[in-house]
Formats: structure tokens, C-alpha cells, sequence
């Protein structure tokens, strides 16, 4: 059987006598290396067998018993895919920057599990080549605007560029104005909000976002 590194893996081990009624999260992060966090996920998946038998994180093990564990594959490479975005603008261009309008449903960048359109993409397949130190799908990028948000986004193209920039957004020296539709009657009609938004749409189902539950990056809206 051919196996291939985007397939999972199963490794299997005896028990050891010195892990006798151990919980078997704990067994597997001292048999195989991972973390006890990481072990519980692999048990509540449903990926950890004991003789045969799915466990759960909190059962024993007993010596001399067979544990198994199916280890997935791990994610694929992120990689920049060129492809023209004929909605996204390009509102200036130097030798040193390019200025897109982004719009709603472009991510700034390609990430694990993000398998839309990107704004680095749709500048390599508008032709423009970027050249900047830090991981290749992220070059260039010195801030990011949301997937479900429209606007400027300014992408360096050279390292002097790159450089300056990040440090600009660093020191908040570049002003950011955001214009939000809202819906119905705010009370009070003005104010001033100072919790960060998570970026995700809202559990609660009242908005499409919502306050962050744990403080980040402190914010004036």
C-alpha cells in the first residue's frame, strides 16, 4: 500500500507496565510525543483505539494493551494561486506601492483552510511581482482588511517599502477610517465603543459581529 503525506498515519504501541491506569491522554503525549491538549483532540475525535475499541480522553489504559492513534495528515502547503479579481481596483501604483480596493469576499492573503480569492493572488495575476522578505504568500503585506470587508489595501513592493510601512502600522501612525452601515435606530444615536470586534459574525444572531470575549488589540469606534 502506497501511502503519501496528505494521507493519515496510524502508529500503535504496547502499553508500557509504568502507565498502568494512566488516562489515556496522558498515555498518548508520553508514548507519542504530542502535547496533552493535542492528545485529548485526537481521543474526543474519535482517533485513539485501545485493543481495538474507541476510548475516550479520560479512560485508563491497562499494560500490555495495544494503543492506537490515527494521526491526520497535516494541512497543505499554502501557496499563492494567480488569478485576475476584475472587481479589485487598483487606485495607485508606484515602484515601491500598490494600492488595491478590496473587495468583500477577498482575503488579504492565502491561509490554511481559505480556499477563496486573494488579494496577493489577484495582484500576481494582474502581473505585478512582489518582492519583500517574510513568508512568500504573506510578501508584501504590511496590514489586512477582513474577508467580509471592503476597502483600501495598501501592499508593499519593495523592501524599503515594506519596511517603513510595517513600522508605520506599528507605530499607528497611519490613520484608518472605517464607514459602517447600520440598521434600524441606534440609542444612543452617538458614542463611543471601545471593545474589539472579533471579526466573526455574532452568536447571538443580533448583528453580523460581535465583541471579542477576550481582550485583544484595544480599539475606538
Amino acid at each position: 500500500m502506497v501511502t503519501t503525506d496528505t494521507d493519515p498515519q496510524l502508529r500503535s504501541l504496547p502499553v508500557p507496565d509504568g502507565l498502568e491506569g494512566e488516562r489515556v491522554d496522558a498515555a498518548i503525549a508520553r508514548m507519542f510525543g504530542f502535547s496533552r491538549t493535542k492528545a485529548a483532540e485526537l481521543a474526543a475525535e474519535g482517533k485513539v483505539t485501545v485493543d481495538g475499541s474507541t476510548v475516550g480522553k479520560s479512560d485508563r489504559v491497562i499494560a500490555g494493551s495495544w494503543l492506537e492513534v490515527e494521526i491526520p495528515a497535516p494541512p497543505a502547503p499554502v501557496q499563492v494561486v494567480a488569478e485576475r479579481i476584475d472587481n479589485m481596483a487598483i487606485v495607485y501604483d508606484d515602484e515601491h506601492i500598490v494600492v488595491v480596493d478590496k473587495p468583500v469576499g477577498v482575503a488579504a492573503h492565502p491561509s490554511p483552510g481559505w480556499t477563496g480569492p486573494t488579494v496577493i493572488g489577484g495582484l500576481a495575476g494582474a502581473g505585478y511581482r512582489i518582492s519583500t522578505s517574510g513568508a512568500s504568500e504573506r510578501q508584501g503585506v504590511v496590514h489586512r482588511l477582513d474577508v467580509g470587508t471592503s476597502g483600501l489595501m495598501a501592499v508593499a513592493k519593495s523592501e524599503a517599502a515594506y519596511t517603513s510601512l510595517k513600522q508605520q502600522f506599528r507605530d499607528r501612525v497611519v490613520e484608518k477610517k472605517y464607514n459602517a452601515l447600520v440598521q434600524g435606530h441606534p440609542d444612543p444615536m452617538s458614542g463611543t465603543g471601545t471593545r474589539p470586534s472579533t471579526g466573526t459574525p455574532a452568536a447571538t444572531g443580533s448583528g453580523p459581529w460581535s465583541p471579542a470575549a477576550s481582550p485583544r488589540s484595544p480599539t475606538t469606534t
